[in-house]
């Protein structure tokens, strides 16, 4: 199971307020199941199960750590139907895709825009706010964007604390 947050012991005022913000973000996972019934989605036992991971574990899981979480309780449970089950998700704008590293995909269940930051020392992804509505560039005045991503790599604090 992922950690959701890995919290430093020495936080301060700017981190704590990063938190606040992000966890104002989370969607419930009543809420989502609203949102599916409302799109006339198929709610079985283990589409719900993904999504109940999906809002327990905010830490970006890949396909991998879903299945494998889940299996241990939904032996029945196929990678195939957790991949339909995240396609379906991501198709509703229930769950969105995030690719930092070209060979890795993961999922998170922060819709709304923010920013994410791996540390390249632990692997922990994070979320941040941030207007990325804001990000504009002349350069690009003739085309049409469909997705803007922010992110960010380098050291989170708990592994700064380390080298200090």
């Amino acid at each position: 199971m992922c950690n959701d947050y890995n919290l430093v012991t020495n936080i301060n005022f700017e981190y704590l307020l990063i938190a606040w913000l992000v966890n104002l973000m989370r969607p419930s996972f009543d809420e989502l199941k609203k949102e599916l019934n409302m799109r006339n989605i198929n709610l079985s036992y283990q589409r719900l199960k993904v999504l109940e991971y999906l809002t327990q574990n905010q830490c970006h899981p890949t396909v991998d750590h879903i299945f494998t979480d889940l299996h241990k309780d939904i032996p029945t449970l196929s990678k195939t139907t957790v991949y339909n089950t995240l396609r379906i998700l991501v198709e509703v704008g229930l769950v969105r895709v995030v690719t930092i590293e070209d060979n890795e995909t993961r999922y998170d269940i922060i819709t709304e825009n923010h920013g994410h930051f791996k540390c390249e020392s632990c692997g922990t992804i994070y979320n941040f706010s941030m207007d990325i509505d804001s990000l504009t560039s002349e350069d690009l005045d003739n085309f049409k964007i469909k997705d803007k991503d922010v992110y960010f790599k380098g050291l989170c604090p708990k592994c700064l604390s380390k080298y200090k």
